[in-house]
This record gives C-alpha cells, structure tokens and sequence, in this order.
C-alpha cells in the first residue's frame, strides 16, 4: 500500500475511508495534502471492490481551510497561486466524478477550504457542535476552491450569498435545516450515523451506484427535458453493458438479496 504523509487511508468491508492528517494544523490543505488526496481518491476510483469514500479529518477538527503559511509564503512569486488552485479544484472534481458515493463526516470546523471539500461530497453527516462556513469575506479574501459555484445550488442563492459575504458559521443543526448536511448527531454517536448509512451501500451494484451518480451530476443543471433524454440513454446503456440489472431482477423474483 502506498505511503502517505499527509493523510491516511484505509479500505475495509467495501468502505475507503480517507483522513485528512495535519492535525497541528487542522487539517489545513497544503499543496502537498492535496497532491496525496487527488492520488487516494484516484486510486479509490480503480478499486471495484470499493462502494463508498468516507472523508474524515484528525485531531480536533475536519479541516480549516488551506494553507495560509503556504499563501502568505507566495505574495513574492504569485506564480505558484496558480497550480494550487487548480491543484484544489482538480481533488474536488475528482471526489465528484469518482463512482462511488463519498461522505463527509465533519467534526470541529470545516470553513473556506474545508467547506469546499463538504461541498464536493456527495452526502454529510456532521457534529452537532460543528461550526462550517465560508470566512473567505471576513479576511478579505475571495473562494477559489468552488463556493461560489456549488453552494447556492446546495442552499439557496441568498442563504449562499449570506454565508459567502458576511462568513456566518453554521452550527450542525443549522447546516441540515440549510441543506448544507445530510444528518446532524452528537459527536459521540457520529460512527454510529455513518455506519447505517454505509450498511444501507455496501450491498448495493458498484455499477449502479457509480451509473446513478454520474447522471445525477451531469444532469442536475440540464434542462428537464435534455436531463431525461440523458438518463433514458444511460438506463438502456446499463442494462446492455452489465450483469447487474438481470441480476437484481431475479433476486426480487426468487425472493432473495442480490448479488453484485
């Protein structure tokens, strides 16, 4: 197995589970952490034996954001600004194309950075104690990592434009009522939440999950009537490229759990 020095990985009963490990610095996204994350998440994406990525953080907190040690470090060659920012979009990118679900778990803070990573996710379940937000604002700064893009389609223009101006922070509670989490517990029963909802995917066709997926994303800013011709030619591609649709016809008819 590869060794990483930023992060740490694990894959177990059809699970990868990836921890962002810079807890001194929070989790902060340094172009090295990212370099290894853009590696596991690729390596993630080529192991058929895996039906969902976890995204966790050490330590005290999900993730801070990026680097500021490196930012402030650049100011006398913006060159290298550049490449981190693509660097950063391209690991998002990459967590939304994989084919497999992915889930944050966040605890401590997820702000800026750290709140571009919960977006890219697929699924959240948070800390009731948690605080994310964008802060970019409150330091004058701007997003680079995709806020601007993907949160008023997660919450709302206006709740997004609340959140991105004045660097609010939710609370867990807060970030489910926004639509910004799946579920939000108290940190000691937080393995509990993921682990139903990862008992709910392991059974599941890694082909189908990874089918459902891309066409929910490509499709989601399609108009209705392109986003259904999409969908109608990938269900018929499913079924002609795959086992797994006869498959689970057939368990239903014999009464019986699939198998994929």
């Amino acid at each position: 197995m590869v060794e990483y020095s930023n992060i740490k990985v694990a894959r177990e009963n059809a699970v990868a589970t990836i921890r962002l490990n810079r807890p001194d610095a929070m989790n902060a996204l340094s172009p090295e952490l990212l370099q290894e994350l853009s590696d596991a998440v690729a390596a993630v994406g080529q192991d058929q034996s895996v039906k969902a990525l976890v995204i966790r953080g050490e330590g005290r907190s999900f993730c801070a954001g990026a680097d500021l040690i490196f930012f402030d470090s650049i100011f006398g060659d913006l060159a290298q600004l550049k490449p981190y920012i693509d660097l950063l979009n391209r690991c998002f990118l990459q967590l939304e194309e994989l084919p497999v679900p992915t889930i944050a778990v966040v605890h401590g803070f997820a702000l800026a950075g750290g709140l571009e990573l919960v977006l890219a996710c697929d699924m959240v379940i948070v800390a009731e104690d948690a605080k994310l937000g964008d802060q970019h604002a409150n330091f004058g700064l701007m997003p680079g990592g995709g806020s601007t893009q993907r949160l008023p389609g997660r919450v709302g223009m206006q709740r997004a434009m609340e959140l991105l101006t004045t660097g609010r922070w939710l609370s867990g509670p807060e970030a489910v009522d926004w639509g910004l989490a799946l579920r939000s517990v108290p940190t000691e029963r937080i393995d509990d939440e993921l682990e139903g909802l990862l008992a709910s995917l392991r059974g599941k066709s890694r082909t189908g999950l990874g089918w459902i997926k891309s066409i929910t994303q490509r499709g989601k800013d399609l108009p209705l009537r392109d986003g259904l011709a999409l969908e109608g030619a990938a269900f018929v591609q499913y079924f002609a490229t795959s086992p797994h649709p006869q498959e689970g016809i057939r368990a239903f008819k014999e009464k019986r759990q699939p198998e994929f």
